[in-house]
């Protein structure tokens, strides 16, 4: 039975390119993530080795990086040689968690009551004026990490990054690993996100949307290019909101996380550009915005894959020349700030060339 407004060479053309995605799925793709789960394995031993000993002097900060069904919990992938992990913190209790919109994308956590301040288990870390500083608690943390890459049982091929504010771990001079102190928000929602989602739009579902929300977000100690704005020193106090968890339970079912997964390659072959101007996060959330545009499930189908890739590349060349990508669930940061106008239009014209390759000619996916 052909589908509404098909025609037999419509049909023929999709199955060609279902093909060639399916080739280079298996191909390229899955060759990218066999080799990134080695990694993964190799990274995650030495940084789970530094923060026994960063425990061990200081039971505060207790190893959070934990695998669970073959998948290393509060990490992430920014690209081959680079990693982030999340190391989450205990005890939020006594702070309020205030968004007020001072800073684009970020929080402070203020204590709920003065008189709470000892009750604090991060009491040393919290400023005159109440607020628990992300800050301090980096800079102690940078210290203990320093010295359990010291003490170690790999501190051959292990050494932290100099001259950043950032803990950073540099690991056999491959591999980056960063470790964000963070602290998890769940079951509330923050006013910056408020809006969310937007009137009218058929999805996600109410049951996903609730899912979602019950899910909530992560405060990260971490720099923000919005920070960088503001001269005074209590803006290194303030939290960044992450919404990791609920962006990869957004992108459950159909081909969503295949549609993902080619993207992050095409970015790895031929967009890793000077200046960074693309980066995976920038293609995660334009697809949740395709997710927008196309509510229906059957929309996300395998039938469907080449039709969703293509409208992603449209919009990242849409927004590198709009110079603005607006955050999924924060549309007052622009995940282009602060990158150069040249790198842009330098990357808008390569995303170009890669989808005009792949509408006139999907056999152009094995030279990609």
């Amino acid at each position: 039975m052909l589908l509404e407004g098909s025609s037999p060479d419509m049909l023929a053309a999709q199955s060609k390119i279902l093909f060639q995605l399916n080739k280079y799925y298996n191909e390229r793709v899955q060759t990218r993530q066999g080799n990134t789960i080695k990694t993964i394995r190799e990274v995650c031993k030495v940084v789970q080795d530094v923060l026994k000993e960063v425990e061990v002097q200081e039971p505060r900060f207790i190893s959070s990086l934990n695998e669970v069904n073959g998948r290393f919990e509060g990490l992430d992938i920014v690209s081959p040689n680079e990693f982030e992990v999340v190391l989450y913190l205990n005890q939020m209790g006594v702070f309020n968690f205030v968004d007020d919109g001072t800073i684009p994308g970020c929080a402070v956590l203020k204590l709920s009551d003065g008189r709470k301040r000892s009750m604090s288990l991060w009491v040393e870390f919290i400023t005159a004026s109440g607020y628990l500083s992300a800050r301090k608690i980096r800079s102690r943390f940078q210290t203990l990490v320093a010295q359990a890459v010291d003490k170690c049982s790999y501190r051959d091929i292990v050494k932290m990054v100099a001259d950043t504010t950032e803990v950073k771990l540099r690991i056999k001079e491959r591999y980056v690993v960063q470790i964000i102190p963070a602290f998890r928000c769940a079951g509330i929602w923050c006013r910056s996100a408020a809006h969310w989602p937007v009137p009218h739009t058929q999805w996600p579902n109410p049951n996903l949307v609730a899912e979602v929300k019950t899910e909530g977000f992560d405060l990260l100690s971490r720099e923000s290019i919005y920070m960088k704005d503001k001269q005074s020193a209590a803006e290194g106090d303030a939290w960044v909101m992450s919404f990791k968890y609920a962006e990869d339970r957004l992108l459950y079912g159909g081909c969503r996380r295949r549609c993902l997964s080619i993207l992050k390659t095409l970015r790895e072959r031929h967009l890793d550009l000077p200046g960074n101007p693309i980066t995976n996060y920038h293609f995660k959330t334009l697809l949740l915005y395709e997710c927008e545009k196309h509510p229906r499930e059957m929309e996300w189908d395998d039938t469907s894959l080449g039709d969703r890739l293509n409208g992603i590349l449209l919009q990242t060349i849409s927004c590198l020349q709009n110079r603005r990508c607006p955050h999924y669930f924060l549309p007052n940061v622009d995940l282009f700030k602060g990158k150069a106008p040249s790198s842009m239009d330098y990357a808008a014209k390569q995303v170009w060339r890669i989808l005009r390759e792949l509408l006139t000619n999907p056999k152009s996916l094995e030279k990609l």
